[in-house]
């Protein structure tokens, strides 16, 4: 076992090297090639093999298979740190969800509190998405009177949310 250790160990590393690239993966693939060759030869005559180098290499290519078809059971190793965000729920909890619901409450307070054609021409560009020619348009005022209803209607909302301070 010894001379055959030597004569085809780095051989047999060598083609594990060219399948998988990774010098350790094709040194443990070695070795188990002659742990299986050890193992058969305990069950049988050592000289029922005829070639031992053709036999090792064939083991060293089954186990490259298995190993192969292992990995893709397995899947693409990764750490938690790199799936981290997909194995989150974005649905916030009872506790977000909480806050959530009074700051929405808190900004429909807001909206009440503001004159109607602020609260218009805040609502029709940031839901309906109008630019200010159109909400100017509907409201028959200025664009730049637009941007002031906006401007205003945003900084109520904001203080009244806690975001900016009076």
């Amino acid at each position: 076992m010894d001379d055959l250790f030597r004569r085809y160990h780095r051989e047999l590393q060598h083609i594990a090297y060219r399948r998988f690239g990774d010098p350790e993966l094709a040194a443990d693939l070695a070795q188990d090639t002659f742990v299986r060759y050890l193992g058969l030869a305990r069950r049988q005559p050592a000289d029922t093999i005829e070639n031992p180098r053709f036999f090792l290499i064939r083991v060293m290519r089954n186990l490259i298979i298995d190993f192969g078809r292992h990995r893709l059971r397995r899947g693409v190793p990764a750490s938690l740190d790199d799936v981290q965000d997909e194995l989150l729920d974005d649905k916030p909890g009872p506790a977000e969800l909480l806050i959530l619901r009074e700051q929405l409450s808190m900004l429909h307070e807001a909206l009440g509190e503001l004159p109607e054609n602020c609260r218009r021409a805040l609502l029709l560009n940031r839901i309906d998405g109008l630019g200010h020619a159109a909400i100017a348009e509907r409201l028959g005022v200025s664009s730049s009177m637009v941007s002031k209803y906006i401007m205003r209607a945003l900084h109520h909302c904001a203080c009244r949310l806690g975001l900016l301070d009076d």
